[in-house]
């Protein structure tokens, strides 16, 4: 799919509560990723914020899923829960070498989120931006950070990120500030709230369709009532194909 793009999705696959309310009576769960992928246009892999994985499981995600599909992948809490970020070079270079080639064209941006408690530090977070490789095995990379600290709302962070080139995801939350701001090519928005009405659902669909005018734009349904998460990407993405 071409830049500007809209991409509508989820955070993970394998959750029970959605065998009774997504996926079909019976399905087995080989093939819950291969449902999810035909329905959405994105998952936010989370599994990988706690360990590695081996690329011949990248490699079956990746033959799982529909071409125009994307996997957002969340880094290693071993690069960014760390008191310096600029000693995590062979965190990084350790986690983009895992296998995330294997994903091939179905790999999308990589989310960085920090901690609620780290705060911005303009030098060591200036050195953690300048770890971020722009390719891993010949596929190119694009970055996201999530930075979740009051300290990282202002005009110094932005800009040094939008110098980077990475984005800065857009938080819809009751208890992590929304930092981020469109614009660079990539929008990246995470909508944690729960329930989403008819016209907050509108709302999105407006921005997402503004976003999507500058560049490729994901957005996430990852509330913490994860029943409710499929329901409400599926309806913003029939919102968005009536418009």
């Amino acid at each position: 799919m071409p830049a500007g793009a809209i991409r509508v999705g989820i955070g993970g696959w394998d959750y029970d509560p959605w065998r009774e309310s997504f996926y079909p009576p019976g399905l087995p769960k080989s093939k819950q990723l291969e449902y999810a992928a035909a329905r959405l246009g994105a998952i936010e892999i989370n599994a990988t914020y706690y360990k590695l994985q081996k690329p011949e499981l990248f490699a079956r995600w990746r033959d799982a899923v529909p071409e125009g599909f994307r996997f957002a992948v969340k880094g290693s809490r071993f690069c960014t829960n760390r008191k310096v970020l600029a000693e995590g070079s062979e965190a990084v270079a350790r986690f983009c070498g895992q296998g995330l080639a294997e994903l091939g064209d179905r790999l999308g941006p990589i989310l960085w989120q920090f901690m609620a408690t780290k705060r911005f530090d303009p030098d060591d977070f200036g050195a953690f931006l300048k770890l971020l490789p722009g390719e891993a095995g010949g596929v190119p990379l694009s970055h996201v950070v999530e930075p979740r600290h009051e300290s990282f709302r202002c005009a110094e962070f932005l800009d040094m990120a939008r110098a980077a080139g990475v984005a800065v995801a857009i938080a819809d939350s009751d208890d992590y500030p929304s930092i981020g701001a469109p614009g660079g090519g990539l929008v990246y928005a995470r909508l944690q709230r729960s329930p989403y009405d008819e016209a907050a659902l509108d709302g999105w669909a407006a921005k997402a369709a503004a976003w999507a005018e500058q560049g490729e734009t994901y957005l996430f349904f990852i509330a913490g009532a994860k029943e409710t998460n499929p329901a409400a990407a599926t309806a913003l993405m029939e919102k968005l194909e009536r418009r």
